[in-house]
C-alpha cells in the first residue's frame, strides 16, 4: 500500500472512530446504499467488496440492527449466504469479483436478481425507519453547543 493510500485510510479510520454509534450506523448504511442501489451489477459488486472486508460488512449489519430494521438485516444475511455460496472472497487479498460476473454466470444472476429487487423494495422503508429513529433519538446524531453568551 502506498504511503498516501495508507495516510488516507488512517484519516478515514480516525473520522469514523469519532462518530457516535448512531452516526456510524447511518454512515455505513448510506455508503452501502448509495453504491448498491445503482444496478444489479453494482449491488453484486459492492456487496461482494464489502463482504470481503469483514469489518465493514459487519458494521453495515450492526448498523441496520441499531436502527431495529429486522427486514433489512435478514436481507443482508441472505446476501451474505448467496455470495459465500458463489465463493466471494473473505478478504481483499484475492478479490477478483467483477461486475461482468453476472453476465457470465446465469445461476449467479438468477440468485442475485431477487435480492436486488428486495433491496430496492426494502431500502426506502429502511431509510424511513432511519429518519424516524433519528427524529426520536436526535441526541445520538447532533451535538448542539450554544457556547457561553
Amino acid at each position: 500500500m502506498s504511503k498516501q493510500a495508507e495516510n488516507n485510510s488512517s484519516l478515514k479510520e480516525i473520522f469514523y472512530q469519532e462518530l457516535t454509534t448512531g452516526q456510524k450506523a447511518l454512515f455505513v448504511f448510506r455508503v452501502y446504499y448509495d453504491h448498491a442501489i445503482e444496478s444489479e451489477s453494482e449491488f453484486y459488486w459492492w456487496s461482494s467488496y464489502y463482504l470481503a472486508q469483514p469489518k465493514i460488512w459487519s458494521s453495515i449489519k450492526v448498523g441496520v440492527k441499531h436502527f431495529r430494521d429486522q427486514s433489512m438485516y435478514l436481507l443482508l444475511e441472505e446476501i451474505e449466504a448467496i455470495l459465500r455460496k458463489y465463493n466471494c472472497p473473505a478478504t481483499l487479498d484475492k478479490f477478483s469479483i467483477t461486475r461482468e460476473d453476472l453476465e457470465r454466470n446465469i445461476e449467479l444472476f438468477t440468485s442475485i436478481k431477487p435480492l436486488y429487487s428486495r433491496f430496492n423494495q426494502d431500502a426506502p422503508v429502511t431509510i424511513k425507519n432511519i429518519c424516524q429513529f433519528i427524529r426520536t433519538n436526535s441526541e445520538e446524531f447532533l451535538s448542539l453547543d450554544y457556547g457561553s453568551a
